[in-house]
């Protein structure tokens, strides 16, 4: 696949079309810093919010001008001189450039990239890419369809019930009294596709279920309402294939009410525990129940796996699975694996090294 006189061209894809975009741009940025320039040549590929491809050029920094977060300095002043000229303009049926590229690592969250679109896209293309497949990230994009799989792998995960935007816009009454009757409070709302706390509100009252139910509805047509449970956050990183491995426990002290948008990238405030304070006996729990919801939902490469802790019950719930885990300087996923051996540029080259393993497997069958 590769020329070994030369090192891997990695494609880093980021930016794209959901709420996660500007996350996605930190994501990309920490990436490529992490890349050993003696093994690999980055190639950058940014996605507008409106789905241009921006390709040459500096288009990490030409997407963050539109961002509210900031990206640190630096990246785009050890690109080659003559990479500095405006990015390239293209849609997805001109992008002939990419049968170039040896490896994608998409850094994109959320829809459209995260959720098997641009997946199927590199599997149509031939061109090996960085984390789960098709079937894999669609069904763990969807949290609705993740829990029910979580349920038939026997793990525990907090009830919820599910409900269109049609259905609150026709009946909303009828849908205050399911979750009263059948969640109660508090509650969380979400989009049932998306990440990074994204349109996703805690509710204390019915008062507050109206304005939560239709932020939710801004991302996605189909939203979960779940139970609140008073409970500790922890997250562990899994790594691998066919024989996955997972990191140390890490554990969120938010500085908000939960773990929002906010709490996750903009106000300072909230620590991160690594390892964990929990016994050792919770720490293999975790440990198992990621591994088994890794295999639910036949993940591949990467996945950040999230919990609760009743503060209650010492119970463990499974909360989500994230197959394209944030990758910025203050993300669990790194974090973890960094506290468990594993640095951060080796955690990038050996997803990369998973991705080729991965589509030479794949590529071992009949036709």
């Amino acid at each position: 696949m590769t020329n070994r006189n030369r090192p891997i061209r990695v494609g880093v894809m980021f930016g794209g079309r959901s709420g996660e975009h500007d996350v996605s741009l930190r994501s990309a940025e920490a990436i490529m810093r992490a890349m050993d320039a003696s093994r690999f040549e980055v190639v950058p590929i940014g996605i507008t919010r409106e789905g241009r491809w921006l390709v040459g050029g500096d288009p990490l920094h030409k997407l963050a001008e539109t961002s509210r977060l900031a990206l640190a300095d630096g990246v785009s002043e050890e690109q080659p001189e003559a990479e500095q000229r405006s990015a390239q303009q293209l849609d997805v049926a001109e992008a002939d450039w990419i049968q170039g590229i040896d490896v994608v690592f998409p850094a994109l969250h959320g829809p459209l990239g995260e959720d098997g679109s641009i997946q199927g896209f590199f599997e149509l293309a031939g061109i090996p890419y960085v984390g789960a497949g098709v079937l894999s990230s669609a069904v763990s994009m969807d949290k609705d369809v993740a829990k029910r799989l979580f349920l038939q792998a026997g793990l525990p995960v907090p009830p919820w019930i599910v409900v269109t935007r049609k259905t609150w816009r026709h009946s909303p009454d009828e849908v205050a009294a399911r979750v009263e009757q059948e969640i109660g409070y508090p509650c969380f709302t979400k989009p049932a596709n998306l990440g990074s706390s994204v349109g996703i509100s805690k509710v204390h009252t019915a008062a507050e279920l109206p304005g939560a139910i239709d932020e939710a509805t801004r991302y996605d047509r189909k939203i979960i309402i779940e139970q609140g449970v008073d409970a500790r956050e922890l997250e562990i990183s899994v790594l691998g294939n066919d024989e996955p491995i997972t990191s140390v426990v890490g554990e969120i002290l938010p500085a908000n009410e939960f773990y929002d948008f906010d709490a996750k990238y903009v106000d300072e405030g909230s620590e991160l525990l690594v390892p964990a304070p929990i016994t050792p006996e919770q720490t293999d729990t975790v440990r198992s129940y990621a591994l088994r919801a890794f295999r639910a939902v036949e993940a591949s490469g990467m996945a950040r796996v999230d919990f609760f802790l009743d503060r209650q019950t010492d119970r463990i719930l499974v909360n989500e699975i994230n197959t394209i885990p944030g990758f910025t300087a203050i993300s669990m996923y790194p974090m973890l694996w960094e506290a468990s051996g594993l640095s951060f540029p080796e955690l990038v080259s050996r997803l990369i090294e998973l991705a080729v393993e991965r589509a030479a497997e794949q590529q071992d069958r009949a036709v």
